[in-house]
This record gives structure tokens, C-alpha cells and sequence, in this order.
């Protein structure tokens, strides 16, 4: 931790700066996994809405 003492004598500490890095563009790869994960996300939801649906409409 980082500290410094002004000329009164109070203590004034911070927090310690993480290193910095830089992201990288996703690989052709990882691109195709995230759209993957996507479309599972999106039929996922639409099932979820669909049993709602069915289940608030039952009598």
C-alpha cells in the first residue's frame, strides 16, 4: 500500500494500481463460441417465455 504523510502529519493511503494490459480481438474462434452461446441464450429465454405463457394461461 501506498502511503504518504503530509506536513500535518496525517496519513493518506492508496490503494496500489493494478498492471496495466490491454485486450486482445477475439480469434475467429472464440468469436464463433460467443455466437454459440448467444443463440443457446436466445432459445433458452424463448422456451422460458413459451412455458410461462402456457402455464399463465392454464384455467
Amino acid at each position: 500500500m501506498y502511503t504518504t504523510i503530509n506536513e500535518t502529519g496525517q496519513l493518506n493511503n492508496y490503494a496500489k494500481e493494478p498492471k496495466m494490459y490491454y485486450a486482445h480481438y477475439p480469434t475467429f474462434w472464440e468469436q464463433r463460441r460467443y455466437a454459440q452461446l448467444g443463440g443457446a441464450a436466445v432459445l433458452f429465454l424463448g422456451l422460458t417465455l413459451a412455458v410461462a405463457f402456457a402455464a399463465s394461461s392454464v384455467v
